[in-house]
Order: structure tokens, then sequence, then C-alpha cells
């Protein structure tokens, strides 16, 4: 080989066209973001689908189990998993609504509250990537809002 091909540099990968795409764009930003996000929560042992379910907990005092599922888009069976695995951790208590027997009321223990709490400040930096600007972030968040909610 000649010293004028090892200094050749090979062309970028073209991705114009999945650039193009929001669900790949969203993907890349999510790879990118949640391996961070992940690392802090794992030190104050939390999944980021718990902390998703502290989180709606802690702004939504007294919410029962269905409106929990249908907020954060998780299968009545797999929240019901979910659940029984987070109050046998210790993180939320499951009472019967004394308005409507048939459903139950989450409430956040206080080793649930604790860690919640750590956990956010935790990842509160990890929010705001650097390549973002505050108003940028701001304009991120409303337009995907825009196409969830």
């Amino acid at each position: 080989m000649t010293a004028k091909a090892t200094s050749r540099q090979p062309a970028p990968v073209d991705q114009s066209y999945l650039l193009g795409l929001l669900g790949y764009n969203c993907l890349q930003a999510y790879l990118k973001i949640i391996p961070q996000v992940k690392k802090q929560l794992k030190k104050v042992q939390l999944r980021p689908v718990e902390f998703t379910v502290l989180a709606v907990i802690v702004d939504n005092p007294d919410i029962n189990q269905k409106r929990l599922g249908e907020a954060i888009n998780v299968s009545p069976p797999n929240l019901a998993t979910l659940l029984d695995r987070m109050q046998a951790d210790g993180l939320l208590t499951r009472q019967r609504n004394p308005n409507d027997k048939r459903s139950q009321i989450l409430a956040l223990t206080l080793q649930g509250k604790q860690r919640y709490e750590k956990a956010r400040a935790g990842i509160a930096d990890l929010d705001r990537p650097a390549s973002l600007s505050s108003d940028e972030h701001d304009q991120l968040i409303y337009l995907l809002q825009k196409v969830f909610l």
C-alpha cells in the first residue's frame, strides 16, 4: 500500500433519507440520552419505567392504577406486575379507593419518595444536552409533545 492509499478517508455514510425521518431522529436522540439516564437511575436502584411511575404518582395524588397505566401507556397486565414489584420493594402502596371499591389508589412510601427525589436530582442535568440552548430545549419538548399529546 502506498502512503497515498492509506491517507484517504472513507466517504461519510449517507444517512440523508433516515435523517429526514422523525422516528429515526427520535430513536437516535433516545440512544444518546438514555444510557446516561439509566446509569444515574441505577445509582438509586430504579429503572426508567419505575422513575416514571414514581413521578406520575407524586404529581397526581390519589391516582388509580387504571389512570396511571393510560397515562404512561403500559398495559394493565404489565402494569400490575410492575406495581407488584415496586410494592414488594417498598416504593409504593395500593389502597382501595373509598369512593370506588373497584379501583386502587397509589401512593409513595417514604422510601419511594426518597428514591424519587434522589433520582430526580441526579438526572436533572442530563435532561438538557449541552448541544441545545435552553430555548432550543424548550422548543424541542414542545414540538415532540405536539406529536404524542
